[in-house]
């Protein structure tokens, strides 16, 4: 007879410090499935472990349960094997999700297939899926055929977790969100890792940011959390190149739903590709295209990747993929006829002209979170319209005709109130400051 399970004897047990079997941890994630382990258990499993950790087999134990959760996706149904079946992911920060928007065509569109599984943001941070939730008609939740097909169609596809793929991260992930336990390393990893494994990839490439937009608070956080997603990818035997990149201001140059959907499609379309953005992005698709044996080596990846920018077809295969999961075919053509435009938009300046030299993301990503353009609870809705464009990063000059950003709120209160967060948290110089580097370390397995 199989002892009865009592999900409060797991959380107990990591409350205490005391070891987790793989056994514990697979019946207790499999239960944030069946409904034997509910919401408030899951808080307190996930306050405990952000208290007292994960030893490296628990992390190990904790991404295969999660993963093992439901189907894990065999490509060669579709025809596909090798190495060129290639994951990209991030630990999230203030603006990095648009990243994968970009990276995941671009790289399909020089012949690697990747089949990304994401999620929705996090704190003050957005998500992938919230982007692609705003295009209109956009299925995040296909059925894992459509998926599988997709992606041997077309190269690439971005979906979320799905009650096939990796469903257990669904609650979890959710309950995280809003019981103050985002930035747990073990936590991060197993989400991270077991919607990668599930997708059936032979590799993975990530950026790890750190600094006031990201989790990690500092570099050797993002260091932390570096080595234990690389240990996990060694355990199982994939490689993984892991990026570690200073997000100490806003990547790119907008922030909210709509407004980073504009940006991704000037970034695609060569209209405008703001440095540091511009610099992730080829740096994730070199990494790639050397995983893939695309390019000999990363100085041939960056030359590849620019190719495939400036000559439509990473554009060209966004547009496909959009169109793949219901979403309008010419988005890329004409956004603003798809994608709301917020009633109040207008540029906040700052108080005194400078030069920008350092900003507070977090305060940043809170006012736009109080603005609408992020969540407090799991069922909360996003205003897909409001957010901020035209962002000044570190360096550039501010003053009468350059603003520190445009705003976009639903109405003048919120305008005025985001407004002022916004210039309290982005300090300005009057000397000139340099630039920092986006990618600081590189780790790989």
């Amino acid at each position: 007879m199989t002892d009865a399970f009592v999900p409060q004897n797991v959380i107990r047990r990591k409350r205490d410090r005391l070891p987790l079997s793989a056994a514990d941890i697979g019946r207790f994630v499999r239960g944030t499935v069946t409904g034997e382990v509910g919401p408030s258990q899951i808080g307190a499993f996930t306050m405990a472990v952000y208290l007292n950790g994960m030893s490296a087999p628990e992390r190990l134990a904790y991404t295969l349960a999660m993963r093992d959760s439901g189907r894990v996706i065999d490509w060669s149904e579709v025809g596909l094997s090798g190495p060129t079946i290639i994951d990209k992911h991030s630990s999230g920060g203030v603006g990095d999700e648009k990243v994968s928007l970009i990276v995941v065509p671009l790289v399909a569109a020089a012949g690697i297939h990747m089949p990304m599984i994401s999620a929705r943001g996090l704190g003050h941070t957005g998500g992938e899926i919230d982007l692609l939730d705003a295009i209109p008609g956009y299925d995040t939740a296909p059925e894992t055929a459509l998926f599988m097909r997709t992606v041997a169609e077309i190269g690439g596809a971005i979906i979320g977790p799905t009650a096939e793929l990796a469903p257990a991260d669904r609650p979890i992930y959710y309950t995280r969100d809003v019981s103050a336990t985002v930035e747990s390393v073990p936590l991060i990893t197993g989400s991270i890792m077991s919607k990668k494994l599930a997708a059936g990839i032979n590799g993975l490439v990530m950026t790890v940011p750190y600094g006031s937009g990201a989790f990690m608070a500092d570099c050797a956080r993002a260091r932390e959390l570096a080595e234990s997603l690389t240990g996990v990818a060694a355990d199982v035997g994939i490689p993984m190149v892991a990026l570690i990149s200073d997000l100490s201001v806003v990547l790119g140059d907008a922030v909210g739903s709509n407004p980073q959907l504009v940006e991704i499609v000037d970034f695609l379309t060569g209209r405008f590709r703001e440095p540091r953005l511009l610099e992730t992005v080829l740096a994730l698709a070199a990494e790639t295209f050397v995983m893939g044996g695309l390019a000999d080596d990363l100085d041939h990846g960056r030359r590849l990747a620019l190719a495939r920018l400036d000559d439509g077809a990473a554009a060209e295969t966004f547009a496909r993929m959009v169109a793949a999961f219901g979403g309008p075919r010419d988005l890329v053509e004409h956004p603003g006829k798809h994608l709301e435009t917020a009633p109040v938009v207008r540029p906040v300046f700052a108080e005194n002209p400078g030069v920008v030299a350092d900003m507070d993301c977090y305060a940043i990503g809170m006012a736009l979170l109080r603005l609408g353009a992020g969540r407090t609870r799991p069922d909360a809705a996003i205003d897909r319209a409001v957010g901020l464009s035209a962002m000044s990063s570190r360096g550039i000059r501010v003053d009468e005709a350059r603003p520190l950003c445009v705003l976009h709120a639903r109405d003048d209160e919120a305008w005025t109130e985001a407004a002022a967060a916004i210039r309290a948290a982005v300090s300005v110089s009057p000397d000139r400051v340099p630039p920092a580097p986006v990618i600081v370390e590189r780790l790989a397995v």
